[in-house]
């Protein structure tokens, strides 16, 4: 069978392009999403009514957890397809899908179920009170329910990029953030209606991602098959494996960002304003870096699949390659572009002072994030999702206040960005570590817990009757 029928793009090749291109592809997709709701802010901000902004903020608070959700859902399948597809095992693959787009589906559809009922104790938890926890409930009520669009959008483009299919898994989130870029105007603005308007373009943009995902997938690769009860339950322990230490490690990020701003916050507004620029700039800046594991995960994947344990170690040197390659020059050009990007925000005094610290050296420490998502996406589709839990906990707590607190102590703000990094450092060579040991033996228990498989080749599923 052709490799163009086998769907098994990247168990032969050059291992680099294969990183480089599905890497870049996936960050302009994330790159568009980010500058999309980076518009809303600024198009709610144009109203001139600060309750507005406010409540848009508490509103993503709890849609966070909502996303975390999908993107464990969406770890999942593409983990399970890839390494299927690497086997050369297409009934696999598709059962696979379906039943992983049923789960994201049925999540979806339970989580406004409860989530609306409660709204105000939610937005309460989140701080939010009076009229701005109204405005944000009248949001969340207009684009929750939709949750599993959301959630069926993300499990088909994490699909697409099993297959390979680096630009059909990129049109959907750039079809999406075009029709939200063109609506959120109109709807806010021309028909006067303002935050619910900016909700109802998001809605439709949702529905433009999952159709020209699911279209792609259908139409490209047959990648679904007829969701069959037995085969979705059947696959619901194998998807919840992954998936669910998966949203775990998610939800760490923010609890970092957190730490660092309350240890920020002893510095005063200006140590916070510039924190904020920095946490708006690494979105767009290091895209390439945020989209790294959910790029590189088909490639371990299918490599996995197919016994090619030699490509497997490929990939995670090239993947580490590739980032130290991005980092550096997006750096030097950070750097380069240090006073005007600066004064594009105004910066003065110390606020300027931790600007340029980061537009210079501390830029370069994005490589160590990088390396830490390489290794998860290595955990995650070599049978140890546990592992980038761990990872990304202990990073953003163990590998975070500690640092702040006794860096910050010594140079102040700055010791704060200096010790974040310094943190990261460290627990990117231990996750570094862990996932070359995890390479070294897939099948084995790096941390000799336990023995997963009796050979040196993890099977996920054995002995899967009726497809």
């Amino acid at each position: 069978m052709a490799l163009s029928e086998t769907g098994a793009h990247f168990t032969t090749g050059n291992l680099f392009r294969h990183v480089s291109v599905m890497s870049l592809t996936s960050s302009i997709g994330l790159m568009a999403i980010f500058a999309v709701d980076l518009l809303d802010i600024v198009f709610i901000s144009m109203l001139g009514r600060e309750e507005l902004a406010a409540a848009a903020g508490y509103a993503s608070v709890i849609m966070f957890f909502a996303s975390a959700i999908n993107i464990g859902l969406s770890i999942a399948a593409g983990a399970l397809v890839a390494r299927a597809l690497g086997e050369n095992n297409h009934v696999d693959a598709r059962e696979f899908a379906s039943s992983s787009a049923v789960i994201a589906v049925g999540v979806g559809l339970v989580l406004p179920l409860l989530a609306l009922p409660n709204m105000a104790f939610l937005l309460g938890l989140a701080g939010a009170d009076g009229p701005v926890a109204e405005m944000a409930a009248g949001y969340l009520w207009i684009i929750l329910p939709t949750t599993f669009m959301s959630g069926l959008s993300m499990v088909t483009v994490a699909v697409l990029r099993a297959y390979g299919d680096a630009r059909g898994a990129m049109y959907p989130a750039l079809l999406g953030a075009g029709v939200n870029a063109v609506l959120d105007p109109i709807l806010i603005f021309t028909l006067g209606l303002e935050l619910q308007g900016a909700a109802m373009a998001t809605v439709l943009a949702r529905l433009a991602t999952v159709g020209l995902a699911m279209g792609l997938a259908i139409h490209r690769y047959r990648a679904f098959a007829r969701p069959r009860p037995q085969c979705v339950a059947r696959d619901f322990r194998e998807t919840a494996m992954i998936a669910l230490p998966a949203v775990l490690g998610t939800v760490a990020t923010p609890v970092g960002t957190a730490i660092v701003t309350r240890e920020m916050a002893k510095y005063g507004s200006d140590a916070v304003a510039a924190l904020a620029v920095i946490n708006r700039m690494i979105p767009v800046v290091f895209s390439v870096v945020l989209a790294l594991s959910g790029a590189i995960g088909p490639i371990f994947g299918q490599n996995f699949g197919a016994g090619r344990m030699d490509r497997v170690q490929e990939t995670f040197s090239d993947g580490l390659k590739f980032l130290a390659l991005y980092v550096v020059v997006m750096s030097g050009l950070l750097f380069v572009l240090r006073d005007p990007l600066a004064d594009l925000f105004e910066a003065t005094g110390m606020m300027r002072s931790l600007l340029y610290l980061y537009l210079g050296p501390l830029a370069l420490a994005s490589f160590f994030n990088g390396a830490i998502f390489v290794s998860n996406a290595s955990f995650n589709n070599l049978g140890h999702p546990s592992y980038s839990t761990g990872v990304n906990w202990a990073r953003h707590t163990l590998g975070t206040w500690p640092f702040a607190i006794a860096f910050g102590a010594v140079w102040g703000a700055h010791g704060v960005l200096i010790g974040q990094a310094v943190g990261g450092a460290i627990f990117a060579a231990v996750a570094v570590w862990l996932g070359l040991r995890v390479i070294a033996a897939p099948c084995r228990d790096p941390l000799k817990l336990h023995y997963k498989c009796p050979d040196q080749r993890m099977q996920v599923v054995t002995n899967r009757t009726g497809r």
